[in-house]
């Protein structure tokens, strides 16, 4: 066999240098994104002396795990900790299966309405009826301090549905729905059977969005949640960190608590992140192919 000679395309100065630039850029680019990663973590481990003076720049300096150790004993983080995970996984079930429910027939030309229907979806993107009227449908229902408070007025988001809608459009032509009701397969066994499983990439997506925005939630909580016991994670910090002062103190006291705050500030930024770090390389597989596929206009 005849080995293939592969062509060399000489490049020009100008394509060097532009090329050299792009590389200049892209570095500066992660380097910019990268480094407060960097600083987070090792000032979370840095002791709070070092963490007030300035003195952490790269590496943690006088390594400790105080802030770790400090925030795992307070029993609010650790309940605020196990609240925002169940709002996360709950709330992503809820919203997952609620869109895919949503999305799939109206991605299916046969049925009726699904325009109308689309346009009242994309509208409420456009025009929204404002917080007292979402606080006020929210309180006639009874939701105020419940959980259900953080699940159900946040279950569903138009952008979600349109990615998705496109997805099945794109992904499950009619020839395939016809041929499962030519073998007897009804809806709801064409949906588990085929449809779920050829829709793996986008409810990866779908996944990590709505899991995202349940763990980071903050303003619904601030605003429906009374008690407590319900409070998410981020509502504990604010406690923590913004009103839990003690003005009688004296000033020594009052450094020390500053730079213990500091302190739990960095190491509940790394604990707070870590579930979506972990969860991303679960769902990377089929994350690109999703968006990639979810977002071309059907």
């Amino acid at each position: 066999m005849k080995k293939t000679k592969h062509i060399r395309i000489k490049e020009s100065k100008a394509d060097r240098f532009f090329m050299g630039a792009v590389y200049v850029f892209l570095a500066l680019v992660l380097i910019a994104v990268l480094y407060p990663l960097i600083y987070i973590v090792s000032a979370s481990f840095s002791s709070a002396s070092a963490v007030t003076s300035g003195r952490v720049w790269l590496f943690p300096v006088e390594p400790t795990l105080l802030g770790y150790s400090t925030v795992f004993k307070n029993p609010q983080i650790l309940q605020g900790f196990s609240n925002s995970l169940f709002y996360t996984v709950v709330g992503t079930i809820i919203s997952v299966s609620i869109t895919i429910m949503l999305a799939y027939p109206l991605s299916r030309k046969s049925f009726y309405g699904r325009k109308l229907i689309m346009i009242l979806l994309v509208f409420t993107m456009i025009f929204d009826g404002g917080l007292i009227p979402l606080y006020l449908v929210v309180k006639n229902l009874n939701l105020i301090d419940t959980i259900w408070a953080l699940l159900l007025p946040s279950a569903l988001a138009v952008f979600q549905v349109i990615i998705a809608r496109t997805f099945f459009q794109s992904t499950i032509p009619d020839e395939l729905v016809e041929a499962s009701e030519m073998d007897g397969c009804s809806d709801i066994g064409f949906i588990f059977k085929v449809v779920l499983p050829l829709a793996k990439p986008i409810i990866a997506v779908l996944v990590l969005m709505y899991a995202v925005m349940k763990w980071n939630m903050y303003f619904d909580a601030l605003i429906y949640l009374k008690s407590e016991e319900l409070f998410p994670l981020q509502i504990i910090l604010r406690s923590i960190l913004i009103l839990n002062t003690d003005p009688s103190a004296n000033v020594e006291d009052i450094l020390k608590m500053q730079g213990l705050k500091e302190l739990m500030k960095y190491s509940l930024i790394v604990i707070s992140s870590l579930p979506v770090l972990v969860l991303y390389p679960f769902v990377q597989k089929h994350f690109v192919k999703g968006m990639l596929i979810g977002s071309v206009k059907g």
